[in-house]
């Protein structure tokens, strides 16, 4: 049966495989190239990500930080702050709007009593006290009385409260309601002030408050006093007995308690900073009322006590970090205490987060981002980007790319390797699509590898026949018969290509205009690759690579991805790089020995007296000097191959000059053909091919 295959849009669910070393290796090679940096290049992969093997891009540290900040915006777009305090209020005046009904109905109730009205009271009087046939309406005239003399007092009371919430609050704390609804709503705010000061000290712990038994309260009392005894401690340089305060009440912290005290210190920190910048963020006509109604409403006095010396504690063992204490809130939303406190606590979360992402963008360790938070804060998807930016570093330590060195990370011998053969891969392919061949050469002769195309046999060919055409030639010369009768001349043999040693010097220009005009990634490139060709296809063939700019200097192939221009000397110093050149070939007695000099300008320095003398424009001598060597090397028949960046005219004079001089070539290309002009010229000088058929 044929094959069926369906096509969906992709959805983020499509399984890709694993992560590839060689496609992560690539992610980082331009800004290794560019900047000679391994670490520099590693923090941006992370921070802007990759592409994975079905094109879709995978993630950084800078899209997490967006997220962040994006859902930061949306928070404090949507709520209103001032409203926290608005909710107090309005709960504050339904509380005493249920008091004031209640008092003056049963104000009015005993007042119509006294002026002989109906008796309205009957049900609160059965309420009050059982039945009692025998009471006289001397005795219901004096509980009506006992009873407008109340109930006038609160509503005096009740009228002459302060304007402002924490006033009232104050007043109402030993009020005795009338209402009982109202008193229950009181007690009710009362509780979430309460709830509200202890969550900013003990999140956990607040949560167990209204199930709290008086024994509970007690014990709760007395952790505070020995977790201040602690803190003590610890400010006069002591070791506290954290292990065995929590022994005895690590109950009292959930299911996630801290692991040491600087641990329940920085929890205790954040949710006071929390609360700060609650009281910062809201409106300064609400901020000093709301801080009264929660720190002095509450109705242990001990237990107020002990918070205060927590506070002044944790001041000075933990004092304020950078967070920002304000938030502008712009939304209209509205909040109540708890939510807000909530909502200040994820706010607090994300800067912190925030914080570490950054961090981690700049040389920081992965693993100090918080992933639970992470996950808490922006879901699970970017706990997944998280592990995946891990990820790049395991797949590229396990295939044998990098490695520790300290606390930086460095290539290994491998990893360099790959980096040539990836330079190499990506410089043949670039010749695949330009349709570029080999360059052709005339000098033919005997011996060497079989090639593609044939020639007649002579004496002393390797006799690898091609017996289609040695047959045809027998048919055509004789006509059609059976059997084909063959002579010398009918032998076709394929022909032979002999491969030369070479010595080559590969020249690199580091002077500042090379990473100026985008030349010095190319050029980079171009010796990894080169380097590579070598190795793997010429073994016997050896290369040096040398560096140049006010002074030369030689190059080992491990250290190329780290190469880097010059930027703080100025030179180009192509006369002492052309000595050191002479002076590794002289190395080499037989074989082709060539010099590759990769630049974009002329020479600006020369060495003197083993100091290297700079001018812009070249001096006389700087050229002069230059072309000595030049000379030199022609009279050692080393062939100097020039590759030139830019095309000036002046540069255009001085490379003629080296030309006429030494009968090596110029080629004047760009970064994007650098690569295709040196690797193919290399291949084809070292293959001679032999043999051209008889006249």
């Amino acid at each position: 049966m044929p094959f069926r295959f369906r096509y969906s849009e992709w959805d983020g669910s499509q399984d890709i495989g694993p992560l590839d070393p060689d496609d992560v290796l690539a992610g980082i090679t331009d800004d290794l190239m560019n900047f000679g940096d391994l670490e520099h290049a590693l923090r941006n992969l992370l921070q802007r990500g990759m592409r994975n093997p079905l094109g879709m891009r995978m993630e950084g540290l800078r899209d997490l930080l967006q997220q962040l900040r994006q859902q930061r915006r949306q928070k404090l777009d949507q709520f209103n702050l001032g409203s926290v305090f608005e909710d107090i209020q309005k709960r504050l005046d339904e509380v005493l709007s249920l008091e004031r009904e209640t008092v003056d109905r049963r104000l009015s109730e005993a007042t119509n009593q006294l002026e002989g009205g109906p008796n309205p009271l009957k049900a609160f009087e059965e309420a009050v006290s059982p039945p009692n046939q025998e009471e006289t309406a001397e005795e219901q005239r004096r509980l009506a009385e006992t009873l407008k003399l109340i109930t006038q007092k609160k509503h005096d009371f009740l009228e002459n409260l302060p304007e402002d919430a924490g006033g009232r609050m104050k007043e109402l704390h030993n009020y005795e309601f009338m209402d009982p609804e109202a008193a229950a709503k009181f007690q009710e705010l009362m509780e979430m002030l309460k709830k509200g000061l202890m969550d900013s000290f003990f999140k956990d712990l607040s949560q167990r408050l209204e199930s709290m038994s008086p024994e509970d309260m007690a014990r709760m009392k007395q952790m505070m006093r020995d977790l201040n005894k602690m803190l003590s401690e610890k400010m006069a340089g002591g070791e506290p007995n954290f292990d065995g305060f929590m022994e005895k009440y690590g109950d009292l912290f959930g299911d996630n308690p801290p692991k040491n005290l600087d641990e329940l210190i920085e929890q205790m920190k954040q949710g006071i900073a929390a609360m700060q910048s609650l009281f910062d963020s809201m409106p300064s006509d609400m901020r000093q009322q709301l801080q009264n109604l929660m720190t002095e409403h509450l109705d242990d006095a001990e237990l107020q006590r002990e918070l205060q010396e927590l506070a002044i504690n944790l001041d000075i063992l933990a004092p304020p970090g950078d967070m920002p204490n304000q938030y502008p809130f712009r939304g209209d939303d509205e909040l109540d205490l708890l939510q807000g406190l909530d909502l200040m606590g994820d706010l607090q979360d994300m800067d912190d987060l925030e914080k570490q992402l950054e961090r981690t963008q700049y040389g920081g360790d992965l693993d100090d981002i918080d992933e639970d938070k992470l996950r808490e804060l922006l879901g699970d998807e970017a706990a997944d980007t998280l592990k995946q930016l891990k990820d790049f570093l395991e797949v590229l330590e396990e295939a044998g790319y990098i490695r520790r060195k300290g606390k930086q990370w460095e290539l290994t011998p491998r990893g360099v390797r790959k980096l040539g053969e990836k330079a190499l891969g990506e410089i043949y392919s670039q010749l695949k699509r330009a349709m570029a061949g080999k360059h052709e050469l005339n000098d033919r002769g005997h011996g060497g590898e079989r090639a593609d195309d044939t020639k007649q046999y002579e004496f002393g060919d390797p006799f690898h026949l091609n017996l289609g055409e040695t047959i045809m030639n027998g048919v055509i010369r004789e006509g059609p018969q059976v059997p084909v009768r063959l002579q010398q001349s009918d032998f076709q043999v394929y022909r032979a290509e002999n491969l030369t040693t070479t010595a080559t010097v590969l020249m690199l220009d580091l002077s500042w205009s090379m990473a100026l005009r985008g030349s010095f990634q190319a050029a980079k490139k171009v010796a990894l690759a080169l380097n590579n060709l070598i190795r793997t296809q010429f073994p016997k063939d050896a290369l040096y690579i040398v560096g140049f700019s006010a002074y030369a200097r030689d190059l080992k192939p491990e250290e190329l991805p780290y190469v880097r221009w010059d930027e703080s000397v100025l030179g180009t110093n192509m006369h002492h790089a052309l000595m050191l050149a002479q002076k590794h070939l002289a190395r080499h007695s037989a074989g082709t020995k060539q010099i590759i000099m990769i630049s974009d300008g002329e020479p600006t320095a020369h060495l003197e007296h083993g100091r290297s003398y700079f001018a812009y424009p070249p001096s006389p001598i700087t050229i002069r000097e230059t072309l000595k060597e030049v000379r030199r090397c022609t009279k050692k028949g080393i062939t100097i191959n020039t590759f030139m960046l830019d095309s000036n005219y002046y540069l255009k004079e001085f490379v003629g000059q080296i030309a006429k001089m030494n009968k090596g070539r110029v080629f004047y290309t760009t970064p994007e053909r650098l690569g295709q002009y040196i690797l193919v010229d290399y291949v084809s000088q070292k293959r001679k091919r032999f043999g051209d058929r008889a006249a």
